[in-house]
């Protein structure tokens, strides 16, 4: 549809393959094994929650924010900003919807690692509201050092609904981390907000899900952590028949893996008219 000629519009091929070369730099990591339940996996790596993780992160936000270096991912510091542009012009086709007005609900976004890859260009609308759930040490970092008048930390879903109404959920690089993803994901469907972007993903071809430990890079830093790997089918099915996958497209992440993974992102948008009119919008598809 629009949306899909909206993404290729903004994501020329030349910036592409600079992407790729780019995120080729995460290889030397990898997923391995092929655990049963969470627990066993959780005791084969060192977890989410090290120390070093975080004040590698924040060390890395604090100096974007500062304007000492361009962009951040991962706690990796880059001198020229990496965007995302099938998510950023996810996050501005919703905008388009709402008269400028961008009121996002960043699901486990670090201390805001997307907000400030993207924020030349949200600065340029008219209403931008950016809130972060995430685990209680980084709310506490977030509100302590990152906060300002767009950008805010809440510990629960709960917390940020109170303040505030999202009109779209982000989930970059979150929902494979998590030991009931699919709960999760059934949650955040069920919230007012009509749309949700789903970026850096990893899934695979096969019928079932399957559990692995992720290897970070040393050269990142020294830490390892339970990880899924998608079925493509049933992440698909399990969205229902309220949700539809208006766009679908590939990440140019690499990592080792037991079975061939491919990252990919997803915008999904709740289906507010009968399939059959959605079909008579085919007319405007660029495919």
């Amino acid at each position: 549809m629009v949306l899909k000629a909206f993404i290729r519009l903004l994501t020329p091929p030349l910036l592409v393959e600079g992407y790729r070369s780019v995120r080729k730099r995460w290889n030397g990591g990898g997923l391995s094994g092929d655990y049963r339940e969470w627990a066993e996996a959780v005791r084969a790596s060192t977890g989410y929650d090290s120390p070093i993780v975080l004040e590698k992160t924040k060390a890395a936000v604090l100096k974007v924010k500062n304007g000492e270096a361009a962009y951040e991912r991962d706690s990796v510091l880059f001198d020229e900003v990496e965007y995302a542009w099938p998510l950023l012009a996810g996050l501005m086709w919703v905008a388009a919807q709402t008269e400028g007005r961008l009121n996002v609900l960043d699901f486990g976004g670090s201390l805001g690692s997307t907000y400030f890859q993207n924020l030349v260009f949200l600065c340029r609308l008219p209403d931008v509201r950016w809130n972060i759930v995430e685990q209680p040490q980084h709310v506490r970092i977030g509100r302590e050092l990152v906060e300002d008048e767009h950008l805010r930390f809440h510990v629960c879903v709960e917390d940020c609904l109170a303040e505030s109404q999202p009109n779209v959920v982000v989930l970059s690089s979150v929902l494979q981390y998590l030991e009931h993803p699919r709960d999760t994901l059934s949650e955040l469907l069920k919230l007012p907000s009509n749309h949700v972007i789903l970026d850096r993903t990893p899934f695979w071809d096969g019928p079932i899900d399957k559990l692995c430990v992720q290897k970070v890079p040393p050269s990142i830093y020294p830490a390892s952590y339970p990880s899924w790997i998608f079925s493509a089918q049933l992440f698909r099915s399990h969205l229902g028949e309220n949700w539809t996958v208006m766009a679908e497209f590939a990440n140019p992440d690499k990592i080792q893996g037991p079975v061939d993974v491919v990252y990919k992102g997803m915008i999904i948008t709740r289906q507010v008219a009968p399939a059959e009119d959605l079909g008579r919008m085919a007319w405007r598809s660029i495919d």
